[in-house]
């Protein structure tokens, strides 16, 4: 199952994309470094582009990110995603996901959504924005009543933290994007890319 590779991962990178003839290099960058997954995000015009063109690397798994339509979700499946993240939880991009058998991961900040998430079948969820949330104490404070739901925090997350929420039990993996910076990609530093990867991967490893 996706969800069991990446919490194999742990470490889920949040890529900005302009142009897509760069994704394929930044997936190997990534690769490379020992990540093993990432999330294409849909903030460029390229992201679905550069979605498919790293779907063909072996030994990478490959979703889309900011996914806000169920049309989204047609889009991204069709090239080649194997993961749907949301920013927010919205019923409908939930469903179509679930229906086209893709794994799905929406964005909660709140009890409330955390229960809506559980009523449509799904208990992986993004805590997003993490850090403006309240960080690891208010997933600890959230994980008492919703014992069997794991989180992905993203936003603020990044080396000065990722340890400390990978040490959450209720925690399946983290989303950041200090490895891939938008800068690096739009320069083509494709070795800093994977160095940083590797340095990320370094650090996670006792988290596993």
């Amino acid at each position: 199952m996706t969800i069991e590779l990446l919490t194999a991962a742990r470490i889920v990178p949040v890529v900005v994309i302009d142009e897509a003839a760069q994704a394929m290099d930044v997936a190997t960058a990534l690769l490379d470094g020992g990540i093993t997954c990432a999330e294409i995000t849909l903030r460029t015009p390229a992201g679905v582009a550069a979605l498919a063109a790293i779907s063909a690397l072996d030994g990478f798994t490959v979703g889309a990110g900011t996914v806000l339509t169920p049309a989204q979700v047609d889009e991204c499946v069709d090239a080649g995603a194997r993961f749907i993240v949301s920013p927010g939880l919205d019923e409908q991009v939930v469903a179509r996901a679930l229906e086209l058998g893709v794994a799905v991961i929406p964005g909660v900040a709140t009890a409330t959504e955390i229960q809506r998430a559980l009523r449509v079948g799904v208990d992986h969820v993004k805590f997003f924005p993490a850090n403006h949330l309240g960080g690891l104490p208010a997933i600890d404070a959230l994980s008492a009543p919703f014992p069997g739901v794991r989180f992905m925090p993203s936003g603020g997350v990044g080396e000065a933290n990722a340890l400390d929420y990978l040490g959450h039990p209720a925690v399946f993996a983290i989303g950041g994007s200090w490895m891939v910076g938008r800068s690096a990609i739009a320069a083509g530093d494709f070795e800093g890319i994977r160095a940083a990867s590797a340095a990320a991967t370094a650090l996670i490893g006792g988290a596993r």
